[in-house]
């Protein structure tokens, strides 16, 4: 019944490496929420893999330190009332916090400078509004 995961391009984890756990879910759903078991917690752990490349893990575990237990990231869904809906809700959102964490940096940015045309806008505007405010004097003559 568990499928494997893709992420995308980079990796796919195998059912064997998640872990599910139900339990009753809050919120709307009459009488059926309190016997319904839709809440889905999935479990993969991050660090232990061995479907994650190793530069990769290192990423993941650095940018997602903040978020696992032991190595291990959990991710909870209980929004839909069917917990075959929340289970694709889990997986769905684990798939994006993976992508995110594993992507790569951003390109360094390469200082520029102004070019000669923008300074000389530039200092011509600022020439221009001190000359407005030089006109506008600030003395009474009597």
């Amino acid at each position: 019944m568990a499928e494997d995961v893709v992420v995308g391009s980079r990796f796919v984890i195998p059912a064997a490496e998640l872990s599910e756990r139900f339990s009753r879910s809050s919120g709307p759903g009459g009488q059926g929420v309190n016997t319904t078991d839709s809440r889905v917690e999935l479990s993969f752990d991050v660090a232990r893999s061995a479907v994650i490349p190793e530069s990769l893990r290192e990423r993941i575990v650095a940018r997602l330190a903040g978020r696992l237990v032991d190595g291990v990231i959990t991710i909870a869904a209980s929004e839909q009332r069917s917990q075959l809906q929340n289970r694709d809700a889990a997986r769905l959102r684990l798939v994006d916090v993976l992508l995110k964490a594993s992507a790569p940096p951003p390109a360094k940015r390469r200082p520029t400078k102004p070019s000669r045309g923008s300074k000389e806008r530039r200092l011509a505007a600022k020439k221009r509004r001190s000359d407005v405010k030089r006109g506008r004097g600030g003395r009474f003559d009597d």
